[in-house]
């Protein structure tokens, strides 16, 4: 089977009116929601999909290295393909991180082939579904967040993920209005990332761990990048205070970063995105030493249902012991309210995923086992610029943020 082409598309769903959220440190505004969609069409017809990050440098990575590479070759073995490729143009990380996002349109292609699911292809699944945690909660009363939690359980969800920022003492008091009303049973992740970018208002380290033990009465599930992410050390002296469970990886750029973060005893969950960290590749050779150090692994996902499914296949070949978790993001529709809406994130499959009792349950079809809305690309054309930007108070400064979630701030001056 050979390839004809590589294509992708950039897509956004801008909002009627900016999202402001007030926090601690300042002020978010997030104008848009971005995504792409990768296409890869082979000589018999057949056409792989797969999710992309929506930002333009990964689309020129695309067009202007992975495409031209790609198209013409023979499909066989995906895992060859990229081996090839990586000793080639993917010597750059960036650009190797890109290409395992197109992979995954690949082994969607090559699973069609061979009318097989991509799990099987990535070795064979265990089981045939993976718990999802609804996650949503950004910069807003306690009580709010409080119903927003409920409403995740009453959806069937086990578990809810927030983002506090709303100064130490009420972050406390919405961790604890949270579990009253969601009862002792119900997970509780804390997703901490603006605690260390608040610029002089960002949490120290003897904050953060007052934090931790204040959160520790109610029985949270984990403590997500409380800590600047870089800083390995202190994730580690963190954790050996004992007082949660510690979460992180979203942002290591590296396969070193993360060994780093499993052998050191930096946190008890690895967190790794399919779309913006090295796809599959990246995936299966950190899950073997997640299980080796008895940790746990949990997939960050922020993006469309076609971002779930994809991981989902690569997640469902270990057992739940080793790939514990999914993030769902929770998104306003008509029926329910959360932090806002994006109806591009269900619209690019032709049908809703199937969930139970807050399991995403995976197809057994080819590839990936979804059909896709090809309509969404004329639908949500491509808005250029930065999704979200934070305002800081303290120094008053702005910073822009694109769709990568493995990079700090997007790569723009400072405004």
């Amino acid at each position: 089977m050979q390839i004809r082409s590589v294509r992708c598309f950039l897509l956004s769903y801008v909002f009627p009116k900016p999202v402001e959220l007030q926090y601690y440190g300042g002020n978010r505004r997030v104008l848009k929601r971005d995504a792409m969609l990768i296409r890869v069409e082979a000589d018999n017809g057949l056409v792989g999909y797969g999710p992309g990050e929506g930002s333009e440098a990964a689309e020129r990575i695309i067009r202007e290295s992975i495409s031209p590479w790609l198209e013409g070759r023979v499909l066989r073995d995906a895992d060859a393909l990229r081996v090839q490729f990586q000793a080639g143009p993917g010597i750059d990380r960036k650009t190797s991180h890109v290409y395992g996002t197109v992979e995954v349109a690949l082994y969607d292609l090559l699973g069609k082939f061979q009318g097989a699911p991509i799990s099987e292809l990535l070795g064979g699944r265990v089981r045939d579904r993976i718990a999802l945690y609804g996650s949503a909660g950004m910069y807003q009363p306690p009580e709010e967040y409080a119903r927003e939690a409920v409403q995740a359980k009453e959806m069937g969800y086990t578990a809810y993920k927030m983002r506090p920022a709303l100064g130490p003492d009420l972050d406390v008091e919405t961790v604890r209005l949270m579990r009253e009303a969601t009862g002792p049973d119900f997970g509780l992740m804390v997703d901490a990332h603006s605690w260390w970018r608040m610029g002089d208002r960002s949490y120290t380290p003897k904050m953060i761990a007052d934090l931790a033990r204040a959160m520790s009465e109610y029985n949270i599930t984990w403590l997500e990048e409380p800590l600047p992410p870089a800083d390995h050390a202190a994730y580690r002296e963190l954790r050996s205070q004992g007082h949660v469970p510690i979460a992180t990886g979203e942002h290591e750029h590296t396969e070193e970063g993360f060994l780093d973060l499993i052998y050191n005893g930096c946190a008890d969950y690895v967190q790794m995105d399919v779309v913006c960290q090295g796809g599959y590749a990246m995936g299966r050779r950190i899950f073997s030493e997640i299980r080796a150090e008895g940790l746990r692994f949990a997939f960050h996902s922020w993006g469309t249902d076609l971002e779930l499914i994809a991981a989902a296949h690569a997640g469902i070949c270990w057992p739940e012991n080793v790939v514990e978790w999914l993030e769902a993001p929770c998104y306003t529709t008509p029926e329910r309210k959360f932090m806002y809406e994006w109806p591009l994130a269900s619209e690019i499959l032709a049908s809703p995923l199937v969930i139970e009792k807050g399991d995403l349950v995976v197809p057994r079809g080819p590839g990936l086992g979804v059909e896709i809305d090809e309509s969404v690309i004329d639908k949500y054309p491509w808005q250029p610029g930065p999704w979200s930007y934070f305002t800081l108070i303290s120094p008053p400064e702005t910073h822009a943020v694109t769709s990568d979630h493995s990079i700090t701030w997007a790569d723009e001056p400072k405004a």
